[in-house]
C-alpha cells in the first residue's frame, strides 16, 4: 500500500529544469582564431533563487461534528507523507449547498464528508468522483457499501452507520414499551408536560413513525431500487401516522417548537420520559449524568423501520489532486488502525467490519437492535424534494395549523410536482 502511495504522492512533485545549448558548438579553425577580435566580457547574470516546491494539500469539508477527530486523524498522513489535510468545519447542509456551488468553480474541496443519500443529487450534478476501494471493500459493512453505490459505481466510503431509537429516562419508566399504546399509557400515567420529545419540522426522526403505521417515503421496484414514480406521503400508513401526530399533540403528549437543542436539554435535565434521536447524544447525555436507557421505536400497526444512515468520505470530481484523494481514502482510512481511532474518538457504530466486530458497548449495541428494520435512506436525487415538504407538513401538525391529512396530502403534492420539473 505505501508503494501505491508513494507513487501518488510523487506525481505530484513538480521539478522545473532550465536546459541551454543543447546543440553543441562548432569548433573554430586556427585562422579564425586568430583574426577574431577580442572577447567581449559577459555580464555574469545575478542568481534567481530557486523557489521551493509548491507544498501539496488536501482539504476536507466536514461537519462541525466529526471535525476535530477527522483533524487529529490525519496528522498521521502528514507526518508521514508531507501532504498537509486541511479540515474545515461546516453546517452539514452547507457542506452540501457550498460543495454545489464552489466546485465547479475550481474552489471546492478534495473531499467531503456527509451522509450517503447525498450521492444520487451530487452525481446527477457532476460532482463526486467513484471511489476505489479495490480488494478493501470487502472490510466494509455491505449495506454501507449499497448505500454509497449508485447506479453500479461507489462514490462513496462509509465510516459509521447511525440510525435513531426510542431513549428513556429509566427513573420515570423502568420499562421499555413495545407499542405506541403501552407508550401512550405511561404518558397519561406520568402527566408531566414533556413526555416524548419529539423535534418540530424533522422528517427524519417523524420517518419511524410514519413506517410504524405503514407508511414510507418512496415505493420500492423488484429489485428493491427507491421507485421516486410512487410518493407515499398520502399513502394511508402515511396518514394515519400524521392523525396519530396530531392526536399526541392534542392530548399534550408531545409539545410543538421543540428543536434539537430543546430536546436534549430537556431529556438530560430529566424533564422528559421519552425521545427519539441518535447516537450523535450519547456523549451529551454521558456527560449530563442522566440515566437513560436505550430500545427500539415502537411498534404501531407494524414495526417501526427507522431510516438507516451512512456517513462517510466523498471525492469531489473537480479535486486537483484526485489520486491523492483517493489514496488518502483507500490506503490510509481504510485501515483498522485509522477507523479504530475514528470510533474512539466519535462513539459511534462503525461501517468498517474489524472494528465493528471488536465493539462491545452495551449503547451501540442497543442502536444495532433498534435498527434491525431499518431502511437505507434513498440516495436518490428526487430526496431532495421530500425533506422541505415533508418537514414543513410536520410542522404544521405540531403546531396545529393544519388538518393533518390535508398536510401531508399537500406535502405529496408538493414533492409530485418538485420531482415533475426536475427541481
Amino acid at each position: 500500500m505505501r508503494k501505491r502511495l508513494f507513487v501518488v504522492l510523487g506525481v505530484l512533485v513538480v521539478v522545473t529544469l532550465a536546459l541551454a545549448g543543447c546543440a553543441p558548438a562548432a569548433t573554430p579553425t586556427p585562422e579564425e582564431v586568430a583574426t577574431a577580435p577580442p572577447p567581449t566580457p559577459t555580464p555574469v547574470p545575478a542568481a534567481t533563487p530557486t523557489p521551493p516546491p509548491e507544498k501539496v494539500t488536501l482539504t476536507i469539508w466536514v461537519d462541525p461534528l466529526f471535525a476535530p477527530a477527522i483533524e487529529e486523524i490525519s496528522r498521521a498522513f502528514t507526518e508521514q507523507y508531507g501532504v498537509e489535510v486541511v479540515v474545515q468545519p461546516m453546517g452539514m447542509d452547507d457542506v452540501r449547498e457550498q460543495t454545489l456551488i464552489a466546485a465547479p468553480a475550481g474552489e471546492g474541496p478534495d473531499i467531503i464528508e456527509g451522509p450517503h443519500d447525498w450521492v444520487g443529487g451530487l452525481v446527477e450534478g457532476g460532482i463526486l468522483a467513484p471511489v476505489d476501494l479495490g480488494e478493501k471493500q470487502d472490510l466494509f459493512l455491505p449495506a454501507a457499501i449499497q448505500a454509497f453505490t449508485y447506479e453500479g459505481e461507489l462514490y462513496g466510503m462509509g465510516l459509521i452507520i447511525e440510525n435513531v431509537a426510542l431513549f428513556r429516562n429509566p427513573d420515570l419508566v423502568p420499562e421499555a414499551p413495545r407499542t405506541w399504546d403501552e407508550l401512550i399509557a405511561v404518558c397519561e400515567g406520568l402527566g408531566i408536560e414533556y413526555c416524548l420529545l419529539l423535534q418540530q419540522g424533522d422528517a427524519y426522526h417523524f420517518f419511524p413513525i410514519q413506517t410504524s403505521f405503514g407508511g414510507y417515503v418512496f415505493g420500492l421496484n423488484p429489485d428493491g431500487t427507491y421507485n421516486p414514480g410512487d410518493v407515499g406521503i398520502d399513502s394511508p400508513g402515511s396518514l394515519a401516522a400524521a392523525e396519530w401526530l396530531d392526536m399526541m399533540v392534542k392530548e399534550g403528549h408531545i409539545q410543538a417548537g421543540v428543536d434539537f437543542d430543546t430536546a436534549r436539554s430537556l431529556f438530560a435535565e430529566g424533564e422528559a420520559a421519552f425521545y427519539i434521536t441518535g447516537p450523535w447524544n450519547l456523549p451529551f447525555f454521558q456527560e449530563a449524568g442522566v440515566p437513560y436507557a436505550i430500545s427500539p421505536i415502537p411498534a404501531g400497526t407494524e414495526e417501526a423501520k427507522p431510516f438507516l444512515g451512512v456517513r462517510g468520505f466523498m471525492v469531489s470530481a473537480f479535486s486537483e489532486q484526485p489520486l491523492l484523494a483517493q489514496a488518502y481514502l483507500a490506503e490510509f482510512w481504510a485501515t483498522e488502525e485509522a477507523i479504530q481511532r475514528y470510533y474512539d474518538a466519535t462513539k459511534k457504530p462503525s461501517a468498517f467490519l474489524p472494528v465493528q466486530e471488536k465493539i462491545v458497548d452495551p449503547d451501540i449495541a442497543a442502536f444495532g437492535e433498534a435498527g434491525l428494520h431499518a431502511m437505507p435512506m434513498p440516495a436518490i436525487p428526487e430526496m431532495a424534494a421530500f425533506w422541505g415538504a415533508m418537514g414543513d407538513a410536520v410542522t404544521l401538525v405540531m403546531q396545529q395549523q393544519a388538518d393533518p391529512v390535508e398536510a401531508f396530502q399537500n406535502a405529496a403534492e408538493q414533492i409530485r410536482t418538485l420531482i415533475e420539473e426536475g427541481q
